[in-house]
């Protein structure tokens, strides 16, 4: 009997999308009650947020940006229970989901005075939602796209609950790295912009610390996909891939949010040359076995947590606002989130390193 093609594909388990939607939980929670000091009372009700004026104190820029934001989290509720719920009950419960979490952030939002509740957030988060579950449903019946991505998948990394993890992790670096405020692979905020029209940009002092520092980032990254790589041969290639992605999306998100003259800043020698030390020492990082892959791995982040939260200054989240053209509060809230990123992702690379070592 002739079967399918694409039902000889195995389908990935949830693992995945379950470990990308904690993450985006945390984001979430993070990005709506940052910076966590300064609770206090509130004289008003949640029920009188409910029944203010629409558009009281919005702007468009706030709605769009609360719906951009809530369409990963829509995406990934409808991926996660995919195969426990039809389409029309994946949809509704991904959107209770999506208005039980945005209700809860705006009700702890009262209690802190630099935040603002909203009952045009709650519209918004919700239709954010909505809009990626039915992204995740389209995905999902676009057969010969999910297959090709799953082929792709299990063709180049390895399966397990500790490699989805693992994967995770990866998506959460890049997700740092996409800062336009930060240096390729780097940790010290950009900050004061020294530029006058017409005139050259003064040039700074070469700081091999920070060198260093973009060097164990990358050796960090590439110790990852060494571990969740069917192939090690393909690191470099993957690291690229990686690499160029960040790149894009670090041009993309300067082009919006920086000012003209500061749009390449993240470019600068310290990283080119980080990289191309960490890229040398990957290649013969790929003859390790996988004990001492691991154990080198681990100096490796011990290192980096060292160099970049020990011997640098990567300076608050406020001090890159100058190079903004835009100062809303969401990118100061963007910069700590970053920076939190370069912080405990060593620590969860610590962890990872401890699930996959040898038995």
């Amino acid at each position: 009997m002739h079967t399918p093609r694409h039902a000889l594909v195995k389908k990935p388990s949830p693992r995945l999308s379950l470990w990308l939607l904690l993450v985006y939980f945390l984001f979430i929670v993070y990005a709506s009650l940052s910076p966590f000091t300064g609770w206090r009372e509130t004289a008003f009700s949640f029920n009188e947020v409910l029944q203010q004026p629409l558009w009281q104190t919005y702007t468009a820029f706030d709605a769009l940006l609360n719906i951009i934001s809530y369409i990963p989290l829509g995406l990934l509720l409808g991926l996660t229970f995919r195969a426990q719920l039809s389409a029309l009950a994946n949809l509704l419960v991904a959107c209770f989901l999506g208005l039980t979490l945005s209700t809860s952030m705006e009700f702890l939002q009262m209690y802190l005075p630099s935040r603002t509740s909203s009952n045009l957030d709650l519209l918004t988060n919700v239709s954010g939602t909505l809009l990626g579950a039915l992204l995740a449903l389209g995905f999902i019946r676009s057969t010969r796209v999910y297959d090709a991505l799953t082929h792709w998948r299990d063709a180049t990394f390895r399966h397990g609950t500790a490699i989805d993890f693992g994967l995770a992790l990866l998506a959460l670096w890049m997700f740092g790295q996409c800062n336009p405020s930060l240096p390729m692979l780097g940790n010290v905020f950009i900050s004061a912009l020294e530029h006058q029209p017409f005139a050259a940009i003064k040039a700074s002092p070469f700081d091999g610390w920070e060198s260093l520092a973009v060097l164990l980032n990358l050796l960090m990254l590439g110790s990852l996909l060494l571990t969740l790589l069917r192939n090690k041969n393909q690191v470099i290639l993957i690291l690229l891939a990686v690499l160029g992605s960040v790149a894009l999306l670090k041009f993309i998100t300067a082009a919006v949010l920086l000012k003209s003259s500061a749009m390449l800043l993240w470019v600068n020698s310290e990283a080119v040359l980080g990289i191309l030390l960490g890229s040398m020492l990957l290649v013969a990082m790929r003859a390790l076995n996988a004990l001492v892959l691991a154990r080198v791995a681990a100096l490796i982040s011990l290192a980096y947590l060292l160099v970049a939260h020990g011997i640098l200054d990567s300076g608050t989240p406020a001090a890159a606002m100058s190079i903004y053209h835009w100062h809303y509060g969401h990118l100061l809230n963007y910069n700590g989130l970053a920076q939190t990123i370069t912080l405990v992702f060593p620590v969860l690379l610590l962890l990872h390193l401890w699930r996959v070592r040898p038995a």
